[in-house]
């Protein structure tokens, strides 16, 4: 039974003021991301060749496209150190840190290894000028070395939500950006090396961060316990335990290849209905990305705070944290839904000034703030399933959403054109959240034991 003290600090942990407190580092965080991509490309833009530039975004997409899909890198970290640190296991907490790291930076190595093939089979792809893909080649041959240092700060962003360290994420994120901003005008400016100095800038920088990241996230574990051996290695490479972190992983990649294929399925679609078209959809997309910036920000909170709730077996803790996170998500769903709506003509005037663009995108702003305000229960329950690591429901409801996502396509888009293909993309968002809600009810059993 829960003592009145404890009742009252689950209280105190998840009040309003202490989930915005949280939320709004990872928010600003995940903003910065974006950022970095304009500041390289404005880099670029003033003091190199269009063709460096054009190598700039062909390059940019690549390994956006080759990261991204290793996300669950940092998801399933956060699951497995929230439970950890919930349950007070301290050496099972640094054996999963130190496993994460471990499975991140073998991949990263591989991924060097293999750069050949993959720059072959991602510049093939695109119909870019010769002079550009050669140049891109040059982007992706240096960038590449800092493959392991990047997969390496995805495992280290899930130990910080997990320990609910979010300004901790902040600074690393702020440093990297900044870094990054000066190597890219030492290397591209100064040094006039184009498009491969801003790749070197990038590897630097990334390398340089998980250095910073290693000593924030080594001092977060010493301050918890003074455990004489920083890492157990037996216990950091036990068969069971790598077997259980290698099957989440599978579970979350499988989920994220499905969800990247479904926004790839949009922008194919969109480009069928000529370039103005792609160009409005584009940019109605990276209004409802700037969304996902706070909507994710409750997302990750839910999950350090449901982890946690887990590892102590506290099911009052999880269901005030859903609750009421929740309510926040949805309050901000709103909002920013609310915003689209009668202030997008002004935001889509500032993306384009092209009048064709705008014409196409306006009439559709509707369609972009219906799945704003509707997207907020998907990122929640996402959020949910993986603080408490149920990432075999999360694929099976991945599987089930895409499934919806395309019969709805083939039932609107022939007869609705546009607006069919964007109602498709807003039923596959409800149906994300409600093939998750199918396996709810089962998630008590998880806290309760």
């Amino acid at each position: 039974m829960l003592t009145a003290d404890v009742m009252d600090a689950e209280r105190a942990e998840t009040s309003y003021r202490s989930l915005i407190s949280r939320a709004w580092p990872i928010i600003l965080a995940n903003a910065a991301v974006p950022t970095l991509g304009l500041v390289d490309t404005a880099i670029i833009g003033n003091v190199a060749t269009t063709i460096d530039l054009g190598a700039i975004a062909l390059g940019a997409v690549i390994f956006s496209f080759v990261y991204w899909s290793f996300g669950f890198l940092r998801m399933s970290t956060t699951g497995f150190v929230a439970a950890a640190a919930g349950a007070q296991r301290e050496a099972e907490l640094r054996a999963i840190v130190a496993r994460a790291l471990f499975m991140a930076f073998g991949l990263g190595i591989l991924l060097i290894i293999l750069q050949s093939g993959i720059a072959w089979v991602a510049i093939e792809l695109f119909s870019a000028s010769d002079a550009v893909e050669r140049v891109t080649r040059g982007y992706f041959d240096l960038r590449i070395w800092g493959a392991p240092a990047t997969l390496s700060l995805f495992a280290l962003m899930g130990v910080l939500i997990g320990l609910g360290l979010s300004k901790q994420l902040l600074l690393i994120q702020v440093f990297m950006n900044g870094l990054n901003i000066a190597l890219d005008l030492l290397f591209a400016g100064v040094f006039d090396m184009g498009a491969p100095g801003v790749a070197l800038g990038t590897a630097l920088a990334e390398w340089a961060t998980l250095a910073l990241g290693l000593v924030i996230v080594v001092r977060a574990l010493k301050a918890r316990s003074a455990l004489p051996k920083l890492i157990d290695w037996p216990e950091v490479l036990r068969k069971e335990a790598l077997a259980s972190m290698l099957s989440s992983n599978v579970d979350i990649m499988i989920r994220t290849l499905l969800l990247i294929l479904s926004f790839a399925f949009f922008a194919d679609q969109s480009a069928r209905y000529g370039e103005v078209i792609l160009a409005s959809n584009h940019l109605l997309l990276q209004l409802v990305s700037f969304a996902a910036f706070f909507l994710d920000g409750y997302a990750f909170v839910v999950e350090a705070l449901v982890g946690k709730a887990r590892g102590a077996g506290r099911l009052g803790l999880f269901r005030l944290a859903v609750f009421r996170s929740t309510v926040l998500a949805a309050a901000t769903a709103g909002m920013l839904a609310l915003l689209l709506l009668f202030g997008g003509t002004a935001l889509i005037a500032l993306l384009t000034d092209i009048d064709a663009v705008r014409e196409a995108s306006v009439p559709m702003l509707g369609f972009a703030a219906v799945y704003v305000a509707v997207s907020f229960a998907a990122f929640q329950l996402d959020g949910i399933f993986i603080g408490l690591s149920a990432t075999r429901e999360m694929r099976n409801a991945s599987i089930h959403s895409i499934v919806v996502y395309f019969a709805a396509w083939l039932l609107l888009a022939p007869a609705f054109g546009v607006a069919g293909l964007w109602a498709a993309m807003i039923i596959y968002v409800i149906a994300r959240a409600a093939a998750l809600g199918r396996y709810y009810p089962r998630l008590n059993k998880l806290i309760s034991g």
